[in-house]
């Protein structure tokens, strides 16, 4: 099986049902080997391409991963970008925000680490997190300090919406490239997984007590990721609903939509003039007859 990206994009104006896009597809690899073969073939072309993508200087590249617990969003990270220069990437994960924070609007802290032209940025969670944790925990909103008539929770998402899609279109004219990733786990899988967190002890520390407690709203949580999928997978920035049951599927499908987007990018090296080639084959001889040393 090829990947191919598309099956896998949400279409701006598109009614996402979840329950209607699988969890688990056929896998990309036939054995372990073959596995870490592709994988290691998509790891070089990605750190090439992001090269090029630094020397263009042209475009920036954010790419955003959502999901529930346990659906593997470290593990893609991790496997996926294993190959890239750490000079050209930079991955930022968020949590519940700071005293400081909270005095800013919602997108304030997600923005100051916008990657510049030349870079790859990766937010491990991101400004989605206000229109999905946020919405299936109205209290979070509440403690926000919000005025104004902002809170009328009839009108705030579609609000919050609407800003991010204003923000991420600003992003795509002003040469940010953004890829959303939404991992799309069972909920049966993310039991194993928790499963084997608390049976190994080496895995231990990733279970938390509050991870549980979140499975008793799985279904709120669906249906806030349903309503954020419709309302912000553009052209500029799609969505990708990657089935996440199988980690190393997942990791396969990530990295060849990442391939897929930056070989789409009109990037070059930078020419070197005449003059500069003079100079660079005068340095060269010099080097050769030892004028330097």
């Amino acid at each position: 099986m090829k990947v191919k990206s598309t099956d896998f994009r949400v279409e701006e104006g598109q009614k996402i049902h979840l329950d209607k896009w699988p969890t688990s597809v056929e896998p990309v690899y036939e054995s372990k080997k073959q596995y870490q073969k592709i994988l290691s073939d998509h790891v070089a072309q990605l750190s090439s391409l992001q090269q090029l993508l630094y020397a263009s200087n042209r475009y920036a590249v954010l790419l955003i991963f959502q999901a529930m617990d346990a659906a593997g969003k470290d593990g893609a990270i991790r496997h996926v970008m294993s190959g890239v220069n750490p000079q050209g990437c930079q991955v930022f994960s968020y949590r519940h925000p700071s005293a400081a924070e909270l005095q800013h609007d919602f997108l304030w802290r997600t923005t100051r680490d916008l990657p510049e032209r030349g870079r790859i940025g990766i937010f491990n969670r991101s400004y989605y997190e206000e229109v999905l944790i946020v919405r299936v925990h109205p209290e979070i909103l509440h403690s926000e300090g919000i005025g104004g008539g902002s809170l009328d929770e009839k009108t705030v998402w579609e609000s919050r919406f609407r800003s991010i899609v204003d923000l991420e279109q600003h992003l795509h004219r002003n040469g940010t490239r953004i890829v959303k990733f939404y991992l799309h786990l069972s909920k049966d899988e993310q039991r194993k997984r928790f499963l084997q967190r608390i049976d190994e002890p080496h895995k231990n520390w990733k279970f938390s007590l509050a991870d549980v407690e979140e499975r008793k709203v799985w279904k709120l949580y669906m249906s806030a990721y349903e309503d954020c999928l419709t309302a912000t997978s553009t052209r500029e920035a799609p969505w990708y609903v990657v089935p996440a049951d199988d980690k190393e599927n997942a990791r396969l499908i990530v990295s060849q939509i990442i391939l897929d987007t930056l070989n789409g990018l009109e990037m070059t090296y930078p020419e070197v003039g005449a003059q500069r080639q003079q100079e660079l084959q005068s340095i060269r001889e010099r080097l050769i007859g030892g004028d330097l040393d």
